[in-house]
């Protein structure tokens, strides 16, 4: 569990410090799989499962979730510029 924590703090690490030339999405698309793969490694960890699954799971989970963020505001109404 220890080198698959290691592992994900160093992903985490790598995905903040590249993220100075990206569009807010990519950030975004970055930031949330990396989170999602921390959530699911935890996770994974706690229930006793595979910590490494948790982990694949739950970074694709928020890249999708990041990618779409932007869409998922506007339908819901949030997404609206003020002018």
């Amino acid at each position: 569990m220890t080198r698959t924590l290691s592992l994900v703090l160093v992903l985490v690490l790598l995905a903040t410090v590249g993220c100075a030339n990206m569009t807010p999405q990519q950030q975004r698309t970055l930031s949330a799989g990396a989170i999602g793969a921390a959530g699911g490694a935890a996770l994974g960890a706690i229930v006793g499962g595979s910590p490494t699954i948790g982990a694949a799971v739950g970074g694709a989970v928020g890249v999708v979730a990041g990618a779409l963020w932007e869409d998922f505001n506007r339908a819901l109404g949030g997404g609206k510029k003020k002018e």
